[in-house]
Formats: structure tokens, C-alpha cells, sequence
């Protein structure tokens, strides 16, 4: 099936340019189908992994903002339409996120369950939560942006969980579950894309190499926070080609409608911050391999800009706008029941403006199977 039909003009929307920008990203960007749900996971082997557990931003969030007091919320349709029983769960895709691919091919279960979520017993609990929030980041001024769970105050939450466990199960059960769990730290495009080059504080303090290093740091802190807490086998999710979000595009081309291209300058800070990353993680496994530690850097980067630029080879029909509503800003609330729908999410490599779609979170994930088997293998 081919793209949808283009309403003629196509426009998102009737306020001036230089009003929209800064309030919809800061309202609305905080943050495969039938393909995806015929694809059978084959199961990792060679792993005894006991839990997975997840921090960061929308791209890992399976719902925790539905218990914050936030607007940016996704359990609400067309979210989740594509999710078993077509069923909103506040994750900010139409089903899976690549948590869920990877959780299901270490055989312990087929999706990672919101943290905050105060139904989940103690059984679900131990095999492993996501503590995400959309619209995080590791700049604290990030998610104080949308009153969202800021990464040092999920690390608190993890604490907390580990104290659930142990009252539970008892501390050696727990210790055991912390040896053998995985850890997945997602975040870091809110950063840039909600605040810095939106909110003008941080340009104020920080040139773009600068606020790198700044951010550089507080990915230090969290990491070894989460090392002081147990964790031994920890991937870290670098930055996506932002200037080829479908928002980047609409907010900042001279052509808005007609111009669709990446914005390289945006994405070359992109590039620039996932090179630091490298380094940083590869100093801090240095560091702490003769003590047990297992710190891998997992790019999203490449992958996600070959579907963008070679679209055709992966079966997609759109990659510079998003299925949800224009396309072309929808996100969050903006993107809800009375929003038009493509027919087919799986021509699509976005959701909204913002977010992937189901089939493009499980490419990322098949992407990512080499880090994914070094992290989960006993060896």
C-alpha cells in the first residue's frame, strides 16, 4: 500500500512561525505493525539474565508519565494502536518499544512494565521495570521543563525498588537478581531539542561543545550511581540523527512543507555527542572491568538514518514526516483520537513528529543485536 493521501496545502497550522517554535517544542517534543506483531523473536541463548531495567526518556517510557502530573502523556489513542488488544499503554509509539524487543528475545517476558504502574506485583516487579519518563533528560533542567522524572530522581526509584525486593524476597534474592541483571540507560535528545536549542538559559552558560561536557558529566554521575547500586551490565543509548525528526525539520527549513531534508547542523551536534559518549564509556570501562563491569555504548544513530535515507530497502514509503495527524508537528496531546491516521504504520519510520513507529523500534533493535548478546552473554 502506498503513503497516505496529502491534504492540498498541507498545513499544521495558522500561528506565526516565531510563537510556534518555542512553545510547541516545549508542549509537545518531550521526549511495525502487521510486520512487526508476524515477526517471531528468536530467543537469546547462552544467557541467564534476571531482569531488565530501563532509565531515561520517551524512547523508554512504557508508561510511567500516566502517574505524573504532566501533559505529556501518550496512554491515550492513536497511541498504542498496534499494541496488544490495540490498547493505549502511554508509550509514545503505536506498539513496541525496542525495551520490549529486547526483553522478549532474553526469553524472561514479553514486554518491560512502568515502574510506576501500582498494580504490578511482586513477580512482575523482579523481572525487570522501566523507570523512563518522556521528556527527561540528564540536564536536571530538562524534565523541571514538563514536571517529569528527572534521572537522578529514577535512580531514587530504583533504590526504592531494590528496598520492595528485598523486604520481599529477601537481600540475598536481591543480590542475586542485581548480579544478573541488564541495565539500559535511554536518553539525552530532549536535552538538545527541548532546551538547549530552544529554551535560551543554557545557550546563555554553554557553547554546544560545552554543554556536551556538561552532559557528559551528569551521564558519569548516573552511571555510577547506578554502579553503586548494584549494576554491572549497563548499555548506554547514544543520540538519533535530530535534525532528520520530523519536527526538526518542520521548525527550522526555509521550506517547511516542500523542503523536507535533515538538518545537518542539528544532527552533526548528534554526531559530535556520540563520539564523546564513546569515549567517556569506554574510560569508565576501563576503569571498573577489573571489578565486573560490562559498560557498552549502543548506536541508534546509524541505523535510524540509513531507514531515513534509504527508505525504499526497508519497505517504508515516508521517512520525513510522521503517521500520526500532518505529521509534520503532531506529538503528545496533539496527537489524539480525533487526529487523522495513515492506514499503514509500517510505510512509516515515525509515528509523530517526534517518535519511531513499531516496525522502526524493532529495526533499531535488530541493529543492535551484536551489543544486545554482548551485554545479556554469560561469557
Amino acid at each position: 500500500m502506498g503513503p497516505r493521501p496529502r491534504p492540498n496545502p498541507r498545513q499544521p497550522c495558522i500561528l506565526p512561525s516565531l510563537l510556534v517554535a518555542p512553545v510547541l517544542i516545549l508542549l509537545v517534543l518531550l521526549s511495525c505493525s502487521s510486520y512487526v506483531e508476524s515477526s517471531a523473536l528468536t530467543r537469546a541463548l547462552n544467557n541467564t539474565v534476571s531482569a531488565l531495567f530501563v532509565f531515561g526518556d520517551s524512547t523508554s517510557d512504557p508508561g510511567n508519565n500516566n502517574y505524573v502530573s504532566t501533559i505529556f502523556k501518550g496512554n491515550f489513542l492513536p497511541y498504542g494502536q498496534d499494541f496488544a488488544d490495540h490498547r493505549p499503554t502511554g508509550r509514545f509509539t503505536n506498539g513496541r518499544l525496542a525495551s520490549d524487543y529486547i526483553i522478549s528475545y532474553t526469553g524472561i517476558k514479553d514486554y518491560v512494565p512502568p515502574y510506576l504502574d501500582p498494580s504490578l506485583s511482586i513477580e512482575e516487579l523482579m523481572t525487570g521495570v522501566s523507570f523512563a519518563s518522556a521528556g527527561s533528560g540528564f540536564d536536571p533542567l530538562t524534565p523541571s521543563l514538563s514536571n517529569v522524572v528527572s534521572l537522578p530522581k529514577q535512580l531514587e526509584y530504583f533504590k526504592e525498588y531494590k528496598e520492595r525486593i528485598a523486604s520481599a524476597a529477601g537481600e540475598q534474592e536481591m543480590e542475586r537478581l542485581m548480579s544478573k541483571a541488564v541495565f539500559l540507560l535511554s536518553a539525552g535528545t530532549n536535552d538538545f531539542v527541548v532546551n538547549y536549542f530552544t529554551v535560551p538559559i543554557r545557550r546563555r552558560s554553554f557553547t554546544v561543545f560545552a554543554y556536551q561536557q556538561f552532559l557528559m558529566q551528569q551521564i558519569k554521575d548516573i552511571i555510577q550511581g547506578l554502579w553503586d547500586e548494584g549494576a554491572r551490565r549497563i548499555a548506554v543509548v547514544g543520540l538519533p540523527p535530530m535534525g532528520c525528526l520530523p519536527i526538526m525539520i518542520t521548525l527550522n527549513s526555509d521550506h517547511a512543507i516542500t523542503q523536507r531534508g535533515c538538518m545537518d547542523q542539528y544532527s552533526s551536534v548528534a554526531r559530535d555527542y556520540n563520539s564523546l559518549l564513546q569515549a567517556e564509556l569506554g574510560i569508565m570501562q576501563n576503569g571498573l572491568a577489573s571489578r565486573g563491569a560490562r559498560i557498552y555504548y549502543a548506536d541508534i544513530y546509524q541505523p535510524l538514518l540509513d531507514m531515513i535515507q534509504r527508505s525504499d530497502a526497508y519497505g517504508f514509503d515516508e521517512a520525513s514526516t510522521g503517521c500520526c495527524g500532518t505529521g509534520l508537528l503532531e506529538a503528545a496531546f496533539l496527537c489524539n483520537p480525533k487526529s487523522y491516521v495513515c492506514s499503514d504504520a509500517s510505510k512509516y519510520v515515525f509515528w509523530d513528529s517526534i517518535h519511531p513507529t513499531e516496525k522502526t523500534y524493532y529495526l533499531i533493535f535488530q541493529a543492535l543485536l551484536p551489543v544486545v548478546d554482548r551485554v545479556i552473554s554469560d561469557d
